[in-house]
């Protein structure tokens, strides 16, 4: 007979297994919706992002390493944060795509007979050293996974400047008197302080032992240099993120200014009239990549094993480069791209469709060819690295005082 069943008994439920969650601190360069929502799915974890801007995000890695688990930002981004112990070391034996990260990160440049560029190029800071410092002396562990990187440059308007005449473009426009009043640059110390750098060799003004790596004199000219064409009302603002570029440009207020790759995708009205440089100068070059923070141990460390070996496979490399941005490991990208994205992206030849950025949107119109061509070609003309100087704290005082004066002017 079978037995009778308290009407009040339930059966157990299974017990929840709580997933497990990455926190990732970093800007808006990398940390993008799209690829948290994609990295979460293929990993089956839960992913935190903290966006912020550079300064800001670069002080609290250094300060507070207890509050995330992987850091996301440049390589001259790094020292201070790996000086203040925030970090730890990357096994390289760890990372399953490490033997087919490209030579530009591992070696310094596409080959042996690449010169590496003046400022922070990856391979300078990428190995750790026998005493924890940081260099170039190849080593099993690392400070920084390679990923996402690009050449910028600077936007500029075709009714203004034409199409830069038979030597190109020159970052020597961002000083121009032709675009007097009309001229805004990015204000970032370790970015934004070089545009103007750049454009101050290029037009003669200034000369720099090692322009990614300027003296405290050097320093000085350079500030009064753009202070003296703040008064002339050379400038009409600077920007932070990159909406606030785009938002002077659909005002129409910028004749030429410092720009990133994603904002050329978001010209509206604007397009065909202001198009991204070639600089015969060469390319001011930033790469991004990923570090681990100093607590994690054991299975927390293995899921930030698992993340940062994931932004190799693929997937992320794939929406990187509808933001117009590179990855260290093209071949697993190429398998993620339509055969017409990887022709236009890395290839350099003609878009032969319309092609959309990660959030759907249309970017690259048919028929358009990316400024500067193919990956090979644009990185063989990198004249600078993104680069914290010596000097840097000093540096980054004078631009304070500079972008503040500007905005009492502009405001």
């Amino acid at each position: 007979m079978p037995t009778n069943l308290s009407t009040d008994y339930k059966l157990a439920s299974p017990p929840r297994v709580k997933r497990r969650k990455l926190r990732v601190r970093g800007t808006d360069v990398t940390l993008v919706e799209q690829v948290r929502k994609q990295a979460a799915a293929d990993l089956q974890i839960d992913i935190e992002f903290e966006v912020l801007d550079f300064l800001t995000c670069q002080h609290r890695a250094a300060m507070d390493p207890e509050n995330y688990d992987v850091y996301e930002q440049c390589f001259h981004n790094l020292d201070i944060v790996w000086y203040w112990g925030a970090l730890q070391p990357i096994d390289t034996d760890r990372i399953t795509e490490w033997d087919n990260i490209g030579d530009l990160a591992k070696d310094g440049g596409i080959s042996k007979y690449t010169w590496q560029g003046h400022g922070d190029a990856p391979i300078r800071k990428l190995y750790v050293q026998p005493d924890g410092m940081i260099g170039q002396q190849q080593m099993r562990h690392i400070s920084m996974l390679p990923t996402a990187h690009n050449m910028d440059s600077f936007g500029y308007d075709r009714r203004v400047f034409g199409d830069g005449g038979p030597d190109g473009p020159s970052w020597a426009w961002l000083f121009d008197p032709r675009a007097k009043g009309r001229i805004a640059l990015v204000d970032e110390p370790a970015i934004g302080i070089f545009d103007a750098a750049l454009a101050a060799e290029a037009n003669g003004d200034l000369t720099f032992a090692d322009i990614g790596n300027m003296t405290i004199d050097e320093i000085d000219s350079l500030m009064a240099l753009l202070e003296t064409l703040r008064q002339q009302g050379f400038f009409c603002g600077t920007w932070v993120a990159p909406q606030e570029a785009e938002a002077m440009l659909h005002a129409d207020r910028v004749s030429v200014q410092s720009m990133w790759a994603p904002s050329y995708g978001n010209l509206g009205a604007m397009e065909g009239v202001f198009t991204e440089s070639v600089p015969r100068e060469g390319y001011r070059a930033w790469h991004g990549g990923a570090s681990l923070a100093r607590h994690l141990s054991g299975a927390q460390l293995d899921v930030a094993y698992d993340y940062l070996n994931w932004w190799l496979t693929g997937p992320a490399g794939a929406m990187m480069a509808r933001r117009g941005y590179y990855m260290t490991v093209p071949k697993r990208v190429r398998e993620q791209l339509a055969p017409e994205e990887w022709d236009y992206w890395y290839d350099g030849q003609i878009a032969r469709a319309d092609l959309q950025g990660p959030a759907g949107n249309t970017v690259v119109r048919a028929g358009q060819k990316r400024p500067g061509g193919a990956y090979r070609d644009r990185v063989s003309r990198i004249a600078m690295w993104n680069m914290v100087m010596d000097e840097y704290n000093y540096a980054a005082r004078a631009w304070k005082h500079f972008v503040s004066s500007l905005r009492e002017v502009t405001a």
